[in-house]
């Protein structure tokens, strides 16, 4: 008899480590089946995607905290997340992220959504689920307010600079639709060098979303100097990226969104990062909301282009 019990207790031991080892419990199994919910569950915290410098969206203030447009809505998601999980608080922490990046930290867990200015685009959703679209914006031409450019074919003949790495000139080609434009290229290391060769005559246009040339018009030296103008190349749509194949989460997601949108705050919210000084600098963007993110609040969709 005085045997059995020390017996009983290795063999449960035992038995224990077996199952402990089949059967995770912890916030890493959560991640791995995509549970989101589940992982802030158990960490007691969810991890914000950020971008540096994406100027009203999400972008780092003086204090070096990420802030922004859709570093509030992401911060809208949370509450509902407490409320949902019955947390008396979540832990925000932010991981910053770039276009080169920020899905496969989404995808390998290190980002639970991404709160910055990704567009939302059908091939992208293998990969990565998305938000009801946050913003829409016009791929466009900034030029010179007394250029007398006023269209695509103005720019006939023109110097056009384009940043490296975007397809502001594949769209501009395609835009042309066979009317053989001629023009003269030229690429801008990042947007401010490109903004710089219209600033300094060297070139007459800058094509790239509206909502950018917005924010670099807004930095100049003198806004009023230029102007944005001519058609459409391409209505591009933003939204909050997070993983796919997690339909709690994205049911969440999607009625904060939504339901920020029937309210009214979301247009509030619009007006407070864009037509309203912001910080560090007080600087105003000025960007009034236009009719395809007016179509995107009254009618919510995460369909992508």
């Amino acid at each position: 008899m005085p045997q059995l019990r020390p017996s009983f207790s290795i063999a449960a031991a035992a038995f224990a480590l077996a199952f402990a080892s089949l059967v995770p419990t912890t916030a890493a199994q959560a991640q791995a089946t995509g549970d989101t919910l589940a992982k802030i569950k158990a960490s007691g915290a969810i991890t914000f995607g950020y971008r540096e410098a994406s100027f009203g969206f999400s972008y780092l203030d003086a204090n070096l905290k990420p802030v922004g447009y859709s570093i509030e809505i992401c911060n809208r998601i949370v509450d509902a997340v407490k409320t949902e999980l019955k947390l008396p608080t979540v832990e925000v922490r932010y991981q910053a992220v770039t276009s080169a990046n920020r899905i496969a930290l989404v995808q390998n867990g290190t980002v639970d959504i991404e709160c910055g200015s990704t567009t939302n685009l059908v091939e992208r959703q293998s990969q990565v689920a998305f938000s009801p679209d946050i913003f829409r914006y016009n791929v466009r031409t900034l030029v010179k307010a007394d250029s007398g450019i006023k269209s695509i074919a103005d720019l006939q003949g023109k110097t056009v600079v384009t940043t490296a790495g975007t397809t502001s000139f594949r769209l501009l080609r395609a835009a042309d639709k066979g009317r053989s434009l001629e023009v003269n290229q030229l690429s801008g290391k990042d947007h401010t060098d490109s903004f710089l060769l219209v600033e300094s005559g060297r070139a007459q246009a800058f094509v790239l979303d509206d909502i950018l040339l917005a924010g670099q018009i807004a930095n100049a030296r003198n806004p009023k100097d230029f102007a944005i103008t001519g058609e459409s190349l391409r209505t591009e749509n933003q939204s909050l990226m997070f993983r796919k194949d997690d339909p709690a989460f994205k049911a969440l997601v999607d009625r904060v969104v939504s339901g920020m949108m029937k309210s009214g705050e979301m247009e509030k919210l619009y007006n407070k990062w864009f037509m309203s000084p912001i910080p560090p600098k007080g600087i105003n963007i000025n960007y009034p909301l236009n009719a395809e993110t007016k179509d995107a609040f009254a009618n919510p969709s995460s369909k992508g282009i």
